[in-house]
């Protein structure tokens, strides 16, 4: 996802800066793009414009009357704010690749609004009566930090679990809100006695309980008996109206292959029966069973969930696929939400969760690459990678392959011998040969787009170290 640092009007007259060598793409990507504001380009006096630091541009930056925004290269070290007060005009760091500009000022940046939602997560730590404290609170912390609502503590059958009211009061007090995973009937009390919120869950096998909630405040997860239909719901739920407690139906997804399907179509038939009641679904049971990326798979089953109004979910991280699963649910209840109340498709809005594959493959052409060649003065590589192989160019050499798989071929043809700058060039073409492999934009010194995932961009201090071909050491 594309996202503007400013949250105004929109421009009237946008002042980019670029470097010499970026100039021509840059016009081109504008000329290209046929923006509603006018666009003016100032060229730096430096070949490389991911160079530049905000103080060097502050220095040498001259802005036209009439100018209401300065966008400076996305990869520029610094506090666009040190350039703002110098020129007196709003400036905004623009996206670190200058063909991704356009989707910077479009349709595909956040809508100001975007973000809202309307289901609470609720994130189960597994078998807790096995975990030491410690451990059970960095589990907390870090699906809480993970966007989670809730946190449920999960019991194990036939497991002694004295410590739960403690590991319950310790969450509580640490302002996590709490659930308790068990149908055990004294594991119920003590956790809603310590301050557990909500109770998965009842049926006619612990209903009992019911009568010791009353006036608590807690919650409960109602679920049909043990391989029984719908029908076995009303009971359960008449008992928890008479004893005033509040309830919300779980009709329960099963794994594909053990009726995932009919599942589904029972929570439709829920909220067909009872049109007002709140509803839970457990995720877990699909993204947990299922050998998929688990991001896919959760944004399918909330937007499920958003057009059913199922208003609670609950999911783990159990599996390895599946490690993620609760930021994934938090980006993708936001994403649902925006599709659903405005009647959006999900696409072009938020692309957190495209992690494997790229929304869009970004390449230059051979014929740009051969232009941008011709204006090289310096030996240092440059790396480039499209849908068809990996090209690298300085101003004396254009190699190019098309079996990413054969590297090493390449890097003969390179004549690079100094370490430091070999281990430089081996690193970026192994990203580079990735980047082709699953169809990803490659850009050089930066770090592969992988969603949600994605980690942050190195530094450039290092570059020219890198980058540069060493000297000959003088002779003795």
């Amino acid at each position: 996802m594309t996202e503007r640092a400013g949250s105004g009007p929109s421009p009237r007259r946008v002042l980019f800066v670029t470097g010499r060598l970026a100039e021509p793409a840059l016009r081109r990507v504008l000329a290209e793009m046929k923006p509603e504001f006018t666009c003016d380009v100032a060229v730096m006096g430096i070949t490389v414009a991911a160079l530049m630091t905000t103080e060097w541009i502050a220095r040498g930056l001259g802005v036209t009357e009439g100018t209401d925004l300065v966008v400076i290269p996305g990869l520029c070290e610094g506090d666009p704010g040190v350039v703002a007060e110098k020129v007196g005009v709003a400036v905004e760091k623009g996206p670190k690749d200058l063909r991704e500009i356009p989707e910077y000022f479009g349709s595909a940046a956040v809508k100001h609004d975007y973000g809202a939602w309307d289901i609470e997560i609720v994130a189960e730590i597994n078998n807790v009566p096995r975990l030491a404290p410690d451990a059970v609170r960095a589990a907390a912390e870090y699906f809480h930090a993970s966007g989670a609502d809730v946190i449920d503590v999960g019991c194990t059958p036939g497991v002694a679990f004295p410590a739960l009211g403690d590991v319950v009061r310790g969450l509580v007090g640490a302002g996590m809100r709490v659930a308790v995973d068990t149908f055990d009937a004294a594991e119920i009390r003590t956790a809603v006695a310590a301050g557990a919120e909500l109770v998965l869950s009842v049926n006619g096998s612990n209903l009992d309980v019911a009568k010791h909630l009353a006036g608590t405040g807690a919650r409960v997860v109602a679920v049909p008996e043990l391989g029984a239909g719908l029908d076995t719901l009303d009971p359960t739920l008449e008992k928890l109206e008479q004893h005033g407690v509040s309830y919300l139906i779980d009709p329960i997804l099963e794994p594909i292959g053990f009726g995932f399907m009919a599942s589904l179509e029972r929570y439709a038939e829920v909220r067909r029966r009872y049109p007002d009641a709140p509803m839970l679904m457990g995720i877990g049971n699909l993204t947990e069973l299922t050998a998929a990326d688990s991001t896919g798979v959760n944004a399918l089953l909330i937007a499920i969930c958003q057009e059913l109004a199922v208003r609670t979910v609950l999911t783990t991280e159990v599996i390895p696929w599946a490690r993620g699963a609760v930021r994934e649910v938090d980006i993708a209840r936001r994403l649902m939400h925006y599709a659903i109340t405005r009647h959006a498709i999900p696409k072009g809005i938020d692309d957190r969760l495209v992690t494997v594959k790229d929304p869009a493959v970004l390449a230059f052409s051979q014929d740009e690459l051969r232009d941008l060649q011709a204006r090289l003065t310096d030996p240092n590589f440059r790396i480039f990678a499209d849908r068809d192989g990996i090209t690298v160019l300085n101003n004396q050499r254009f190699v190019r392959s098309t079996d990413p798989g054969r590297l090493v071929d390449l890097f003969a043809q390179l004549d690079v011998t100094e370490a430091t700058h070999a281990f430089y060039l081996g690193r970026e073409l192994a990203r580079a040969s990735l980047a082709v492999t699953l169809g990803k934009t490659y850009r050089q010194e930066g770090a592969l787009s992988w969603g949600y995932l994605t980690p942050p961009d190195e530094t450039v201090s290092d570059h020219v170290k890198l980058t540069q071909r060493s000297k000959p050491k003088p002779s003795a």
